[in-house]
């Protein structure tokens, strides 16, 4: 089974594209309120979310398992950013999500200095917890074995959200609708492409990376609104999540998503 496993990954791989992802369309002053360089990875930061947008960095294979630091740091604010923008660890707390890397550590624990980079809450997003735990967990353990596979690979994490996202936390920290995991190696003429819905109803055992795989072409920041959503009901979502950002936020037809108005919106969605 083992072997079969890798042989499946290796064909992941080996797939090439024609395409050539360019993360500047990313990360770049325009689109982002700050952009935080470090130095292993560069985050694309935004003051209204109070957290990424997107973050990128190269994973090189030697470094890959290279000295698996087993001790982890604790999350911090991230000092760079003016102190009213800044997601604190409080934020998190009893939200029911958990502080979700985008570069994760387990790619950067060859070095104590390089790991605890990873550890600034710029680089977390509030992740639904069978998300952060079980499956993207299994595109962050592919991305290194593409690293090891190639020489290395190029890693862009870039998060979408809806245009008004759930709040978590005294500093209202934006709940992503979900996130993408971009892999590119443009020498090898080699990009992949996988996207996460941050629900924590995902089915866990019957989840693979090929569920995931998208176009490179589809990868965005944001939900765009269409003239069919402005004035939704509870049939109109795919999660509660989703519903209930729309409540939150008093959109168009809220009032008709909690009729026992106990602040609970589609509870038919639960």
């Amino acid at each position: 089974m083992h072997v079969f496993k890798q042989a499946t990954l290796l064909f992941m791989v080996l797939v090439s594209s024609v395409f050539a992802f360019d993360a500047d369309k990313y990360i770049n002053d325009a689109d982002c309120s700050q952009v935080i360089g470090k130095e292993s990875l560069t985050i694309c930061y935004d003051y209204n979310y109070k957290s990424a947008k997107a973050v990128s960095y190269t994973l090189s294979g030697d470094l890959v398992n290279a000295l698996n630091i087993d001790k982890r740091p604790s999350f911090k604010s991230e000092k760079e950013v003016p102190r009213v923008y800044r997601a604190y660890n409080s934020d998190y707390r009893k939200t029911g999500y958990d502080k979700g890397h985008l570069a994760c550590d387990a790619a950067f624990d060859w070095s104590q200095e390089s790991l605890n980079e990873t550890y600034s809450l710029a680089n977390s997003i509030p992740q639904a917890r069978r998300v952060n735990r079980y499956t993207w967990s299994k595109a962050e353990r592919y991305a290194r074995f593409v690293a090891v596979q190639l020489g290395e690979v190029n890693v862009i994490n870039v998060v979408k959200y809806l245009e008004h996202p759930k709040r978590i936390g005294k500093h209202k920290v934006a709940v992503p609708e979900g996130f993408y995991k971009v892999l590119y190696n443009e020498e090898k003429n080699y990009e992949r492409c996988l996207y996460y819905k941050n629900d924590n109803n995902v089915d866990t055992k019957s989840d693979h990376l090929k569920d995931h795989i998208v176009s490179c072409s589809d990868v965005s920041f944001i939900v765009k609104p269409t003239r069919s959503n402005r004035s939704r009901t509870c049939s109109s979502f795919n999660s509660w999540e989703e519903a209930q950002a729309w409540y939150e936020n008093r959109n168009s037809g809220w009032k008709r998503m909690d009729r026992n108005k106990d602040g609970v919106a589609c509870e038919s969605l639960l």
